[in-house]
């Protein structure tokens, strides 16, 4: 079947199922959620290793080709993931699942903060092995002060524990992709640090690396209405150098500077 454009399809060719069956190491007691099955080359591999398996394809001709190859205990669902109500389509499976997908590049950013909204600390979503662009990867895995360091290394530094687990090069996929893939295994677990507010943290994060070039004071000016006297202040009193750039900020830095901002923390 022809790849669609506009779903952002790159079908895994055969040779690197078997492979990435051995990444996931699927137990036979486990459940998962396979994200964009597309032709079903690694749900079919998939299936005979675990207890349940439910496919989230939004591609309707790839799902009525699909699901009626796949055995009684797998579940193809023509819908969206970004649209699709998680609770609803996880009741009645033992949770928590797994989770495994070949991402869109296109929508590999809102998937992952889809997931990390739903993973409920790892109650939900035990982890997630995902195929994304190596870019994508990097920022990721990325360490604060780097180029890759920003608002989705934050949010997986909160949320998970992220690892690389393999490349995949242009010829792993049909139609092949302009660029290199990889592999990579998020572990939900609660946060290591206090939010406060997951909303506001989540927006003074994105606030904060929007403005990532420019000094920490005239970044938090642009998030925060308040004189910036007091924002001098603020970061006075948290020992952080108000001419440092929001990039160069770690996770437990950018956490004690929202819950400061929400009012949370007190000096």
């Amino acid at each position: 079947m022809r790849a669609r454009k506009r779903f952002g399809q790159h079908f895994l060719e055969p040779p690197w199922r078997n492979r990435l069956v051995d990444v996931v190491a699927p137990g036979p007691l486990e459940s998962f959620l396979e994200i964009g099955p597309g032709r079903g080359e690694l749900t079919l591999a998939l299936a005979p290793h675990v207890a349940r398996l439910v496919a989230v394809e939004v591609d309707r001709d790839l799902a009525a080709e699909l699901a009626p190859q796949v055995p009684p205990h797998v579940r193809v669902v023509t819908a969206d993931f970004l649209d699709v109500d998680l609770a609803g389509l996880l009741a009645g499976e033992p949770l928590p699942v797994r989770v495994v997908g070949n991402l869109p590049y296109n929508l590999s950013s809102p998937i992952l903060f889809r997931l990390f909204a739903a993973a409920d600390h790892g109650r939900r979503l035990a982890d997630a092995t995902i195929m994304l662009q190596r870019e994508v990867a990097d920022r990721l895995t990325a360490e604060p002060g780097t180029k890759a360091w920003g608002v989705l290394g934050v949010q997986t530094r909160v949320h998970a524990d992220a690892a690389r687990l393999l490349a995949l090069p242009p010829g792993a996929f049909r139609p092949p992709p302009a660029v290199d893939s990889a592999v990579v295994r998020l572990r939900f677990r609660p946060p290591t640090v206090a939010l406060g507010s997951a909303m506001a943290f989540e927006r003074h994060v994105r606030g904060l690396f929007q403005q990532r070039r420019k000094t920490l004071l005239n970044a938090l000016a642009a998030v925060d209405p308040r004189d910036r006297a007091w924002l001098r202040d603020q970061l006075d009193q948290l020992r952080i150098d108000p001419v440092r750039r929001p990039e160069t900020l770690s996770v437990e830095e950018v956490a004690a500077l929202s819950r400061r901002l929400q009012g949370t923390e007190e000096p």
